[in-house]
């Protein structure tokens, strides 16, 4: 009885056979070469990738085009290949005097002047909303010379340095120029006029003869462009396509993140931004000029 039940068991349990040994491995040196390569290249590669400290540690680009003039405060002199400038421009058919700049005692500007008197200029800023916690922290001005147009920028790199870039702006000035800006009147100066206040620095600025090149431009192509933003302006009307630009809205954070200890790149590339703001000016002037004077040819 107990073999039969034996018998029985064996038949309810599948045969399991056994299993064959495994198979030779072929070609064992040439996956041997193949894992060898691989070590190689994983030891090389961990060799040259620097461990998250030593990036940590690396220095980051500090570098601002320029000299440094005072302490925190950066100069950068350019000068643009140009076609020369008329010796003397007429200003008349630009010129919009208003009631309130002959309240704040602007000098008129002057039917015709010497083009080495204007003095093109455009700010960087904090923020657009204005009112004194807005500081400008670079400032450009751009004159028409015998060699073209020549571009000096001013950038503080401190909070500090704020007065002396005040100053430096008022020195490259000098006494007699004529400013020229697009929405300068409304934005620009003011701003730059409440900094001096507050830097205890006397404000020449409101006195200076100052033709606002955004009203002569909205005179004559409001009917023409969609809107007369001088990025509009410069692509429809100047022919100006600008390659990589840094839009003027990333400023702030750009100097920012300088003064906190970050690359100097961004910062770099909104000076790039503010010189062609300031040639295009110029060449925004010179355009309303030569249409002026093909309209009045007979």
């Amino acid at each position: 009885m107990s073999a039969a039940l034996d018998w029985l068991k064996q038949q309810r349990r599948p045969a399991i056979a056994p299993s064959p040994p495994p198979p030779a491995a072929e070609h064992s040196e040439d996956w041997q070469d193949v894992f060898d390569t691989l070590r190689r290249l994983r030891e090389r590669g961990l060799r040259k990738a620097p461990s998250v400290e030593s990036r940590a540690a690396l220095p980051a680009d500090r570098t601002l085009p320029g000299d440094e003039i005072a302490p925190g405060l950066w100069r950068h002199v350019t000068q643009r290949a140009w076609p020369l400038a008329p010796a003397t421009i007429d200003l008349g058919e630009l010129a919009t005097p208003s009631s309130a700049s002959r309240r704040r005692g602007a000098a008129p500007l002057p039917g015709t002047v010497e083009a080495s008197r204007l003095a093109f200029f455009d700010t960087e800023t904090t923020g657009l909303a204005g009112g004194t916690g807005t500081r400008a922290f670079m400032v450009g001005i751009a004159r028409f010379t015998a060699e073209g147009l020549a571009i000096t920028q001013f950038t503080t790199a401190t909070m500090a340095a704020e007065a002396a870039l005040l100053r430096a702006m008022l020195d490259a000035l000098g006494d007699d120029a004529v400013l020229v800006s697009y929405n300068g009147k409304s934005y620009d100066r003011p701003l730059l006029g409440t900094r001096l206040r507050l830097s205890r620095i006397s404000d020449p600025l409101s006195r200076f003869p100052h033709l606002d090149l955004v009203h002569p431009t909205r005179r004559r192509l409001r009917q023409i462009l969609p809107d007369c933003r001088l990025a509009t302006v410069e692509r429809r009307w100047l022919g100006i396509v600008r390659d990589d630009d840094l839009p003027g809205s990333e400023a702030p954070a750009a100097w920012l993140g300088y003064l906190r200890g970050g690359s100097a790149a961004l910062l770099r590339r909104v000076g790039e931004h503010n010189a062609q703001d300031l040639a295009s000016l110029a060449g925004l002037l010179l355009k309303h000029i030569e249409v002026a004077a093909v309209r009045e040819s007979p």
